[in-house]
């Protein structure tokens, strides 16, 4: 019997068992680097990139831009589409039929639109466009389309045309939209709101590739608002973008999921009101060789902007002619972003203070000799005359730098300026526009400088915005109350309206102080200042007239001014406050003769806007209540 042999199988299992391990050393080295790829931010940036180039795409879906109303929902900024058009040389059959076709329907000019039609190509160069910079409405689109389903049902180039003849076509044509924001109002309130300019041709370039970017197409992230509420409010009104992955397979593919619209934002001024007010303003800065003017209208009670009118403004529809329509150093909002020396307007928070301090009353007596001196320098009144025996209402009434110069002295720096601060002066109001600016508040050394003291009183060496200035002498109309001057009443969000609720800043004075004060400056208006007077209304105003400083010169000239106007009522329960402003007015320095006759007119046409009865009527009735 033969016995098998040991040996003779050895190398034959143990080659077994070599290959046994090679696999399973493979089946576990695959194992793992499943793992690592599913785990591993390598690995799965792999996969991802497998998928974009071969499964699918991303589409970024811009929200559509939130709109903008007045008060009572009046459209201000909207969204309309244009279309860009381009051509793919390779895909055009006629290019006569493209040329005239643009020509006729759009305006393009013929040659061009030819030239890129019969740009050369060679069919492996793939597809390739040529855009074109006009954009066009969708009008003209319609058109084309129209002419373009046309030539599609034409009969077969055999039936009707020649062997050598070419079939009209409007192959190789392509376009695609683009929104753009519209304001309908067109210069209207154009300051306020600012604008966005138009997204620039080939954004896609610019975004990673297989990435493709769908429906609302103004937000260019290098193009964000800077002024206005389209720039305050930019987050709200643009909305939050998805990106989406979309499956080249149709198979896989689903329809696209909608992006929830930006915000809407209302506002709290009234159309009407703010285009009087602009009318009003244009017809001043014209009549009185103005070269430039602001109106701000106030609710002092709760701190609303019923209008802010400034010349000259820029229609946002229009914002390429920026430099041109406001060159600089012309700001764009005069209102929140023009610091100036106001002048004697400033006198309504320099007698605040001092009737606030306790270092003054009313009744208050001085006697002006038409010239103080302080720290130094010899300051005179605005005529060089000296008036006598006054009280405080009489050192109002006559405008007197004098008086108010001692006033300020009776108060001391170490109190006049904290007031100041709390009055907001020397800081942003924060009105919710962007593009606010101001200037800081310059607090003398009592050693070295006291004389700027003097100088501040009556509104000289220092600066302030209207907006500012504004909003600080509301509080003389609200019971010594500032309410955070506002635009936004309310923001509108999938279909919620929140409103903006009113906000107290500060209250620098008393109520009493607030009330002493008004009654003086409305008996100043009765007796003095006749050209502010509204028929049926009392009203309490003070004018203003500032010379302009010229660093060239180091001194102040006579020859130019800033005239001012502010005002507010009824006197016994202010309903809003006008702050006018004329910069360097030709027809006449004084604000007493340029700017009073406009805060008169603005007050008549906002009375009757806003349907307050005269107060004969309105305390007659409040009797009977």
């Amino acid at each position: 019997m033969t016995r098998a042999n040991p040996t003779s199988s050895s190398p034959i299992l143990s080659r077994i068992h070599i290959f046994l391990l090679f696999f399973t050393v493979i089946g576990v080295l695959i194992v793992v680097q499943m793992g690592r790829v599913q785990v591993m931010e390598s690995g799965r940036d792999l996969v991802e990139g497998f998928s974009n180039t071969f499964e699918n795409s991303k589409v970024i879906i811009y929200p559509e831009r939130g709109k903008i109303y007045d008060r009572y929902g009046h459209l201000l900024a909207g969204n309309r589409p244009i279309y860009a058009i381009s051509i793919n040389p390779v895909q055009v059959k006629n290019p006569e039929t493209i040329a005239r076709t643009l020509a006729d329907v759009a305006g393009f000019d013929y040659q061009e639109v030819f030239a890129a039609a019969t740009t050369p190509h060679t069919e492996e160069s793939g597809p390739f466009y040529i855009p074109f910079a006009t954009r066009v409405g969708p009008e003209a689109i319609a058109k084309i389309e129209e002419i373009d389903k046309e030539f599609s049902n034409l009969p077969a180039a055999g039936n009707i045309f020649r062997k050598k003849e070419i079939p009209p076509s409007l192959a190789g044509l392509d376009w695609k939209v683009e929104w753009v924001r519209v304001y309908p109002e067109n210069d209207t309130a154009g300051n306020i709101l600012g604008f966005i300019p138009y997204l620039d041709a080939g954004m896609e370039d610019s975004v990673q590739p297989n990435i493709r970017i769908e429906g609302f197409f103004n937000m260019n992230p290098a193009k964000v608002p800077q002024i206005g509420v389209e720039g305050f409010y930019n987050r709200d009104l643009s909305g939050i973008p998805r990106t989406f992955v979309v499956p080249f397979d149709p198979n896989k593919l689903k329809e696209l999921p909608e992006v929830q619209k930006g915000n809407d934002i209302i506002l709290t001024i009234d159309r009407e009101i703010q285009r009087e007010m602009e009318n009003i303003l244009d017809r001043a800065v014209e009549k009185s060789g103005s070269v430039s003017g602001t109106i701000v209208v106030l609710d002092p009670r709760n701190g609303e902007i019923l209008a802010m009118a400034v010349n000259p403004r820029l229609d946002p529809n229009n914002y390429w002619d920026l430099e041109k329509t406001l060159p600089p150093p012309q700001k764009y909002n005069r209102a929140i972003s023009q610091y100036y020396e106001p002048g004697s307007v400033f006198k309504v928070l320099t007698m605040a203070i001092g009737l606030d301090s306790g270092a003054v009353q009313p009744e208050t007596e001085f006697v002006d000799t038409g010239s103080i001196e302080i720290g130094g320098i010899v300051i005179r009144n605005w005529d060089y005359s000296a008036y006598g025996p006054q009280n405080m209402e009489g050192c109002m009434k006559y405008s007197l730098n004098v008086c108010l110069t001692w006033v300020a002295t009776q108060v001391t720096a170490e109190r006049f300026y904290p007031y100041l601060k709390s009055f907001g002066i020397g800081r942003r109001t924060r009105v919710d526009l962007a593009g606010e600016e101001f200037s800081r508040l310059f607090i003398p050394n009592l050693d070295t400088t006291i004389a700027n003291l003097g100088t501040n009183s009556f509104g000289q060496g220092l600066a302030v915005t209207p907006l500012q200035l504004a909003s600080a002498i509301s509080a003389v109309a609200n019971d010594g109350k500032i309410m955070a001057p506002h635009i936004a009443k309310a923001i509108v969000s999938n279909g919620r309206q929140r409103y903006i609720e009113p906000v107290a800043v500060s209250s620098p004075i008393s109520a009493d102080t607030a009330h002493k004060l008004t009654e003086m400056l409305a008996n100043s208006i009765e007796e003095e200042t006749t050209s502010a007077k509204v028929e049926g209304y009392r009203i309490a105003g003070k004018t203003g007239t500032a010379e302009i400083y010229v660093p060239e010169t180091n001194a102040y000239t006579s020859s130019l001014t800033n005239a001012s106007f502010v005002g507010w009522g009824p006197a016994d329960d202010p309903r809003f406050l006008i702050y006018v402003w004329l910069e360097k007015p030709t027809s006449s320095p004084w604000g007493s003769v340029v700017a009073a006759p406009v805060f008169q007119e603005a007050a008549s046409r906002l009375v009757e806007m806003l349907n307050l009865p005269p107060d004969d009527i309105r305390l007659q009735l409040h009797k009977q209540n």
